[in-house]
């Protein structure tokens, strides 16, 4: 049963009877904590709703439900998408979706594969650049199992002593135009939400604007990604002020989408990203929970999260 917190009001002076944090990441992707740590975590920040959405993985959801139950924290599956519009990487989060579905389960193997292609490649150019770090090094600040990535990488270079934390690590190696930048396959944008959409969950871009995609989600692509199925916009984020918000809280509306807001807490892994520093409002999740009982209807078959 879920705990009720003592309302707040937000901005517009609306009553958020729930604290409602849609957007985490545990170590089975580029996270810190266990996703039993995450959800013991957002229990001590009075969080009464967390969704669990690694990185093109769902691997970590059952444990999460499981300490859901013990800790009092009602607990979403999920994912984050890496999906691609014009040659700039975006995220998608899909919220509900069967884990047997054979097209999401197949994309997500194809990225898991990406990933673990491009861990040599890494490594080689990093060597090349004149820094000492081996695949094993990489493996071994990972979580067996976890779905490799940059942010391993960084802390390999931490381990190594070659930067002090994961921000510098990707600031001077491995974001776009550093030496350890390789690309890997990603998921069109537009497919990745009729797979979410298709496996009976709920689509929403994550942080839109923030970063480079930006520059390429535009208002009106928006507009046009609501039109073909996706359901919702992450507008309260740390990537957006508040400018950025107010326009993307009104776009939503204009849209139909469903505006949320959620930490993107990666534990110590991401600073400034605390659980519950961005909550969904109530009415926002009720209507992720709508649809999801909806296409639930439709497909026959329950959710596998």
């Amino acid at each position: 049963m879920l705990q009720l917190c003592v309302s707040i009001t937000d901005w517009k002076g609306q009553n958020w009877l729930m604290r409602i944090d849609l957007h985490t990441h545990s170590r089975v992707s580029d996270g810190t904590d266990s996703p039993t740590e995450l959800v013991a975590a957002a229990a001590r920040a009075r969080l009464d709703v967390v969704a669990l959405t690694d990185h093109d993985t769902m691997a970590g959801v059952a444990e999460a439900h499981s300490a859901g139950e013990n800790f009092g924290v009602r607990v979403v599956g999920g994912l984050e998408l890496t999906c691609q519009y014009e040659d700039v990487t975006v995220h998608l989060l899909g919220y509900g979706c069967r884990s047997d579905d054979s097209a999401l389960s197949g994309a997500l193997q194809e990225l898991r594969d990406g990933r673990d292609d491009r861990v040599p490649k890494v490594v080689a150019a990093l060597n090349a650049a004149g820094v000492e770090i081996s695949a094993d090094d990489i493996k071994a600040s990972a979580r067996p199992g976890a779905t490799l990535g940059r942010p391993h990488v960084a802390d390999a270079l931490v381990a190594l002593g070659v930067v002090s934390d994961r921000q510098q690590a990707f600031d001077r190696w491995l974001d776009i135009g550093r030496p350890g930048y390789i690309g890997h396959y990603k998921v069109p944008l537009a497919e990745g939400v009729a797979m979410i959409t298709g496996a009976g969950g709920v689509a929403v871009l994550a942080h839109p604007w923030g970063r480079e995609s930006r520059s390429v989600l535009t208002a009106d692509v928006i507009g046009g990604l609501a039109a073909e199925g996706l359901d919702g916009l992450e507008v309260d984020h740390q990537l957006h002020d508040a400018d950025t918000r107010a326009t993307l809280r009104a776009l939503a509306g204009e849209c139909g989408l469903i505006p949320t807001g959620s930490s993107d807490y990666h534990g110590t892994g991401k600073v400034d990203h605390d659980l519950g520093c961005n909550i969904t409002p109530d009415s926002s999740f009720e209507a992720i929970q709508g649809m999801v009982s909806q296409r639930v209807t439709l497909l026959g078959t329950p959710p596998g999260t």
